[in-house]
């Protein structure tokens, strides 16, 4: 059975792709340059994570951003650090709803892993480097 897809598909995908890649990106500097990865480990530690653990969350989301960016096997990327937004969402659960609330709420973890998620359902969209299968046929 074929399916076919609309055109803008495709441009659906890069736009994700490029949005979500650029978050992880910023996620992650976030953690080096505003609150320092000493600072980051002692939250981390405060809400019962391991505060080393900060280390290997926070190259993850500089690696796995860039690979997300160009396109670099982008969907098997966002699926694997979605983990990282579940904990994230899990640990900001108690903030309640708002982002904004004092050390932040789970809506925006929340977001960002559905829009993850979605990405790896939608696919890379073009101008992937190098573009894994899609669910969504072309």
């Amino acid at each position: 059975m074929t399916s076919s897809c609309p055109p803008s598909v495709p441009a659906a995908g890069t736009v994700l792709r490029v949005a979500l890649g650029a978050m992880w990106i910023s996620h992650a500097l976030l953690k080096v340059l505003v609150f320092t990865l000493p600072g980051a480990s002692k939250f981390f530690i405060s809400v019962g994570l391991p505060g080393v653990l900060v280390y290997p969350v926070v190259a993850a989301e500089i690696l796995g951003g860039v690979a997300i960016l160009a396109g670099f096997y982008g969907r098997q990327v966002s699926l694997l650090l979605s983990p990282i937004l579940a904990v994230a969402a899990w640990v900001h659960f108690p903030n309640g709803w708002v982002f904004t609330a004092p050390n932040g709420g789970w809506e925006y973890p929340v977001f960002l892993l559905a829009a993850s998620l979605a990405h790896w359902l939608l696919g890379d969209g073009a101008f992937a480097a190098r573009r894994s299968a899609v669910l969504v046929p072309a």
